[in-house]
């Protein structure tokens, strides 16, 4: 039964139909992700193979793998959909959180002004605010289709970028401070500071995390060109991408970029706020630190990562089976590491899996188990030789869902 209303739930989502399972949203790729998960433990206990096919272990396994290759497709739209949808969805929550900010500026000034009056440096503070949202507002919707104002800081991969969301607060906060000091002398204050010497250490953190921005884009397209790196899309950005990897776990070097910049940033609003005739000036200690955590973090960007490596080719032994060669029509297993990229646990990325044989080109096939997948692995792959495989020497390399190639490795094939 769970099969059954998996499949329908499918049908209908494929189809466009209205009903429980009307496609669109997060709720349209809940439904797909819950349909796979179902057939998946359905198959894995055995259930629902047709008897046609169920008498032959090799077609059984090759008729589950086309099942969940096509309910894997079928999440994978569902994803990109959802993924869409967030994205025209996220921009009236900037515009929230934008003005939101303006409000609790005000009312907070409001409170402090109690009893001391409302001053100059106050009505500087909301004009700069409120001239940063409207800029903020304005980008917004230019790219409304693309997330808001979230939309410079989305990379390639369709995750939140650590190094531009960094760059992205110290120009923010410039922004504002410079904008804060224009009204600040456009309404008559006296001795504003500017110089040179009180600017150098805001505009040097600035510079070395715009820097850091540029730089790790250039080193992670060609390190994706070079095959040293495994990039796999991403259905949509999420906030966790700023301190984790592509996997969704905590990455130190990124997690540390974030806190330091955060706290060097805190330290120069409030020197901001207190001294509001004077550019902040960080200590030239804090902006050392924050040179040396953006260099921790570029050292990451530089070594993350790696191309798949076959390690070996073996002939996959069943309990019972006999020694012998391979030969055609026997499972291989070949076993390595770097196999499922970072971000590539997902149904589809497995269905995308390839082993070159020659000049056969054979998909890896699910295996399911009651809660995952004993095949494929990050470590190891198995895979049945084709028929069209010419007995004699012939080259094994693995294809990956990001498109990066193994090493080759050579086996013999006997009659």
């Amino acid at each position: 039964m769970a099969v059954q209303e998996a499949r329908r739930c499918q049908e209908s989502t494929l189809c466009g139909d209205a009903g429980p399972c009307v496609p669109g949203g997060r709720a349209g790729h809940r439904r797909a992700v819950a349909a796979f998960l179902a057939l998946r433990d359905d198959l894995a206990a055995g259930h629902g193979v047709p008897a046609a096919v169920a008498h032959s272990p090799v077609a059984s396994r090759q008729w589950v793998s086309d099942e969940l290759g096509q309910s894997a497709r079928t999440v994978a739209t569902r994803g990109r959909e959802a993924g869409e949808a967030w994205l025209r969805r996220v921009r009236p929550a900037t515009f929230g959180a934008v003005w939101g900010a303006v409000v609790a500026l005000l009312l907070g000034q409001a409170l402090t002004a109690v009893g001391t009056g409302w001053t100059g440096p106050r009505t500087a503070a909301l004009g700069a605010a409120l001239a940063l949202a409207g800029l903020l507002t304005g980008a917004a919707h230019a790219h409304r289709a693309h997330g808001g104002i979230l939309a410079p800081l989305i990379g390639e991969d369709n995750r939140l970028s650590t190094s531009r969301a960094v760059a992205a607060g110290w120009l923010l906060f410039t922004l504002y401070a410079l904008l804060f000091l224009t009204l600040r002398l456009i309404t008559g204050a006296d001795g504003v500071g500017l110089g040179l010497a009180r600017s150098a250490g805001l505009l040097t953190a600035f510079a070395v995390t715009s820097a850091v921005a540029v730089a790790v884009r250039r080193i992670v397209w060609g390190r994706i060109l070079g095959q040293r790196l495994q990039k796999v899309r991403a259905d949509r950005p999420r906030a966790a991408d700023l301190v984790s990897d592509d996997d969704g776990r905590a990455c130190f070097t990124d997690l540390q970029y974030v806190l330091v910049s955060t706290a060097v940033l805190l330290l120069c609003a409030v020197r901001l706020a207190r001294e509001p005739d004077r550019l902040p000036v960080p200590p030239w200690s804090l902006v050392l630190l924050v040179a040396l955590s953006a260099a921790g973090y570029l050292a990451g960007k530089c070594v993350e990562g790696g191309r798949p490596v076959i390690l070996s080719v073996v002939r996959s032994r069943e309990a019972g089976d006999l020694d012998a060669p391979i030969r055609t029509g026997d499972d291989i297993e070949i076993r390595g590491v770097g196999f499922v990229p970072p971000g590539g646990h997902g149904p589809d990325p497995l269905t995308r899996l390839v082993v070159r044989i020659g000049t056969v080109h054979a998909r890896v096939p699910l295996v399911p188990v009651p809660g995952g997948f004993a095949n494929p692995t990050d470590a190891s792959l198995t895979v049945p030789l084709p028929a069209d495989v010419e007995p004699g020497r012939v080259e094994v390399w693995v294809v990956t869902a990001a498109g990066a190639e193994s090493n080759r490795v050579t086996i013999d094939v006997v009659d």
